[in-house]
């Protein structure tokens, strides 16, 4: 049986290949101009776009040397995302210390299983339900927000549960964060693809709702189809997972953690906490008594931090009693609310979840009875254990530095675009939902995408009789579904280091699911060119 070769082998050949490609693909580059935007929200914006028929070759830049400055690029370009990694991971470590997660884990598949009482629940499977809602919630947070690096803390969170209720790893990575890209992908309000798409295409903000519901809808059952197929598959055969032997990391990190009881007690130093966190919240919600909501062109306001700050004091106080771990979980729990909160709220981005997380992390080590010396030594261990996948994800991004000071990403983009100029409506949009396809896999910032390829095709698209909102879905769908496979995601390749999954290994076992995704996507854009829906 061949090795699979390291995650970081695999992306530096990539930028070598990357590098060799200048040598032989012409240098080119569009010319681009800033424009208005005016936002859902009545805000303006200015964005680059490029300028029509503005392409042309330029001087070569082939690339040697720069594989290794590449990688400093990467590093400095990526910095929020890997500092972003280091905080979580060290918080959670400081989390974990306390065994917080086992015991909510092992409580939470008691009461569960429980359900297997009832003849209805025992014939759908409660772990298939389980999966099913939780997948649910968070294509619900891809295809509203754009959830995206937020999913890489959950998944410290689900690879734990998926190994405890007889899965692998792989499952707990689908759970949440296939899942919100699968939402991604078929987005109704993301303003960080939509959004922007439709301004630069010059459509309505979020046009064409009712379509793309159905879409997310259609997707999100295929997702969640797919995870419990392979789901059940692994449960009746541990040996057929292609992490059945990696996953022993999290097979004996759960075995030590048995073999450790569990003592449940409730600390004076977690009441102090729960003092100190419930007085921060009443503060809080008096100075913020109403938080404007964002969700895609619409906004509401609500009384969200009163009402949080009203159920943890109540909902504190009530763990607290029963054991400081349950106190702990609910810090998560609430620290989960109020990621939601920020980022719809308050526009937070990974600054602000990472400051969030970390605070959760030194509020856990406190009410568990730690000193400073050991929270920080705890940090430390944390950071240390997920280094590696916070690095690779600088390497990833070297390769995008090496088309880019090469100038063959325009190039390509040209080439591809001109392709279309000798093809039918089906054929044309298939062209460019395949480009778009391809091109996600060395580009994967959707908004950086949109701002390239939309001035072209939107205006193609009115030469050949096709709907401008068919290309915005188009994109939108090559976008999404390529983010699971290119290995200069960031997100992907920090969530699957974090789970303990090559690189390789994720793309034997997911290669597939993609290309069937593809395939379904395809099919849906195919209606937009012969019914009217609104919008398009």
């Amino acid at each position: 049986m061949k090795k699979i070769p390291h995650t970081f082998t695999i992306v530096f050949a990539l930028i070598v290949i990357a590098a060799v490609c200048t040598w032989f693909i012409p240098a080119g580059e569009f010319v681009r101009e800033s424009i208005t935007i005016h936002n859902a929200d009545g805000s303006v914006s200015t964005r680059e776009v490029v300028q029509n028929n503005s392409f042309h070759y330029v001087d070569k830049n082939p690339q040697t040397w720069q594989v290794f400055s590449a990688l400093f690029d990467g590093f400095v370009d990526k910095a929020d995302i890997i500092i972003f990694i280091l905080m979580v991971g060290g918080a959670f470590w400081i989390l974990n210390n306390s065994h917080a997660i086992d015991v909510g884990v092992m409580s939470f598949l008691r009461k569960v299983l429980k359900l297997n009482r009832y003849k209805l629940f025992r014939k759908l499977g409660v772990e298939n339900i389980i999966i099913s809602l939780i997948m649910l919630m968070f294509s619900l947070f891809g295809a509203v927000f754009g959830m995206s690096e937020e999913t890489i803390a959950f998944v410290i969170i689900f690879v734990p549960l998926a190994i405890s209720m007889g899965y692998d790893s792989i499952v707990g990575v689908c759970m949440c964060y296939v899942a919100a890209h699968v939402g991604f992908a078929g987005a109704m309000l993301n303003p960080f693809t939509i959004g922007i798409a439709q301004g630069i295409a010059e459509l309505p903000i979020f046009s064409g709702l009712e379509y793309r519901f159905l879409c997310w809808i259609v997707l999100t059952a295929i997702g969640i189809a797919f995870v419990l197929w392979y789901a059940n598959r692994v449960k009746k055969h541990p040996e057929k997972s292609p992490m059945y032997k990696l996953d022993d990391y999290w097979r004996q990190r759960a075995r030590e953690q048995e073999q450790n009881p569990i003592e449940y007690h409730s600390p004076k130093s977690g009441w102090v906490m729960y003092a100190i966190l419930s007085i921060v919240m009443i503060v809080c919600a008096i100075l913020q008594p109403s938080t404007v909501v964002e969700i895609g062109g619409g906004e509401v306001t609500l009384p969200i931090l009163p009402i949080l700050a009203a159920l943890f004091v109540i909902s504190g106080f009530f763990m607290l009693r029963k054991s400081v771990h349950f106190f702990i979980l609910d810090i998560l729990l609430f620290t989960i609310c109020f990621l939601v909160v920020g980022v719809l709220g308050y526009g937070w981005y990974v600054k602000e979840i990472s400051a969030l997380f970390l605070a959760m992390g030194i509020c856990s080590g406190i009410a568990d009875r730690q000193s400073a010396d050991n929270i920080a030594k705890l940090f430390l261990a944390g950071c240390k254990d997920i280094l590696s996948a916070a690095l690779v994800v600088g390497l990833a991004s070297g390769i995008i530095f090496i088309l880019r000071d090469g100038h063959v990403i325009d190039t390509i983009l040209y080439a591809l675009s001109c392709s279309l100029a000798e093809t039918g409506q089906v054929s044309s949009v298939g062209v460019m939902y395949a480009f778009q396809t391809a091109l996600n896999l060395i580009m994967p910032s959707g908004s950086a995408k949109a701002a390239l390829t939309m001035p072209i095709m939107s205006q193609f698209a009115d030469l050949i009789g096709v709907s401008r909102q068919a290309t915005v879905l188009a994109f939108q769908f090559g976008d999404g579904f390529t983010n699971m496979i290119t290995p200069t995601s960031g997100v992907l390749i920090a969530c699957i280091g974090v789970a303990k999954i090559p690189y390789a290994t994720w793309v034997k076992w997911i290669w597939k699911f993609i290309l069937f995704l593809i395939i379904i996507g395809f099919l849906l854009i195919l209606p937009t060119l012969f019914i009217p829906f609104p919008g398009f």
